[in-house]
């Protein structure tokens, strides 16, 4: 389906009842439903056809090749398969002819800086290796093409929240590693360089001038790097499930007031999730009442997913991003950005992510 639509209404009548939400002025107001008319639309006085154009806004689709040059060794569970992996099971399902895409920028370090000290930025300059790999924590380690990845991860959100906010787009999903919510400000670790969410929820706050944004994380490992950025940060809510007892082995005392940390039982499934979910985050957004929402879209809380052991099906992803979509139509005019995290088995991932986007973009 294109971006762009021409209607041709043949009225015999009088202009006095012409379809309700045509524009005879080239004021651009948004009708109903998300659609931008962008031609003047020609009438006259006597019972002659007519013709306008509109313009859809659909959503963006965010990536980068560079995102699949990033690889940490052939038996690393974050591989470059995984963003390519999405991208079919999306093709396939036609999701992709329902969104706009668009290369992600790297983010500049004035970007990074809003979530990372300046000292850490450089750091992973630094440790950028010329060839081979260079090791940032035991289980995370850098190629060549790393650093640049990260950087465009990290733009993907930046975008994102551009396009949001312009009102360019409803909704951004980014389809771009390395991860990003285990990045502390000061560290990097948990397969992250950048914490890619926070950057963007910075720019929200920082040059759009959000005064309330909330993050929920639904990925099986917590996002000690979001809470580390954001904990003494009452401009931001953090909403997050996780399974007990696996990396980064705590979160479940929160670190600030403005910290919803779930953490779960190992074979919770659904129905523990959606408890969770049902009696922590949804009062809290509520109270809240954000102006835009983020997502740390993990999906390695798949049954199928060997990474953990919570027992969560499809299901369960479109269901919490219906809560989630609900919470962000009745306070935040529906703005939504979602960025990838965990999921590390290719078809559970896949069939996750897609059951996400669908409802994300509203093709439910």
């Amino acid at each position: 389906m294109g971006a762009r639509r021409r209607f041709r209404h043949c009225l015999m009548q009088d202009k006095e009842s012409r379809l309700p939400n045509a524009q005879c002025s080239n004021d651009n107001q948004i009708p109903p439903g998300g659609v931008q008319a962008s031609q003047t639309t020609l009438w006259n006085a006597s019972t002659t056809p007519c013709v306008f154009e509109v313009r859809l806004m659909l959503p963006a689709y965010i990536y980068h090749p560079d995102c699949s040059k990033h690889e940490m060794g052939s038996m690393h569970p974050e591989c470059p398969e995984r963003t390519g992996a999405i991208h079919d099971h999306l093709l396939m399902k036609g999701l992709l002819e329902f969104m706009q895409p668009f290369e992600a920028p790297a983010a500049t370090e004035e970007q990074l800086a809003r979530a990372h000290t300046m000292l850490h930025v450089h750091e992973m300059a630094a440790k950028s290796p010329a060839e081979g790999y260079e090791q940032v924590d035991p289980d995370t380690w850098m190629n060549p093409h790393t650093y640049q990845a990260a950087l465009h991860a990290a733009g993907a959100a930046v975008l994102a929240t551009d396009l949001v906010l312009r009102g360019e787009a409803p909704v951004a999903f980014c389809n771009v590693r390395p991860p990003g919510h285990h990045a502390e400000r000061a560290q990097a670790g948990g397969f992250c360089f950048f914490n890619n969410v926070a950057i963007g929820i910075r720019h929200a706050l920082d040059v759009h001038g959000l005064q309330r944004v909330a993050l929920v994380d639904f990925d099986v490992h917590h996002g000690n790097g979001s809470e580390d950025i954001f904990h003494d940060d009452e401009r931001v809510l953090m909403c997050s499930t996780f399974e007990y007892d696996l990396y980064p082995f705590f979160g479940h005392e929160p670190r600030g007031p403005n910290m919803v940390n779930i953490g779960l039982t190992p074979r919770a499934g659904g129905e523990g999730f959606r408890m969770a979910v049902d009696q922590f985050w949804l009062p809290a957004l509520e109270k809240f009442r954000p102006q835009m929402i983020f997502i740390s879209a993990g999906f390695d809380g798949h049954r199928e997913d060997d990474m953990g052991n919570l027992g969560l099906v499809e299901a369960d992803y479109e269901w919490v991003t219906r809560q989630v979509m609900e919470i962000a139509r009745r306070y935040a005019q529906g703005r939504v950005v979602s960025c990838l995290e965990g999921g590390y088995v290719m078809s559970p991932l896949a069939r996750s992510a897609a059951a996400h986007v669908k409802v994300l973009i509203g093709a439910d």
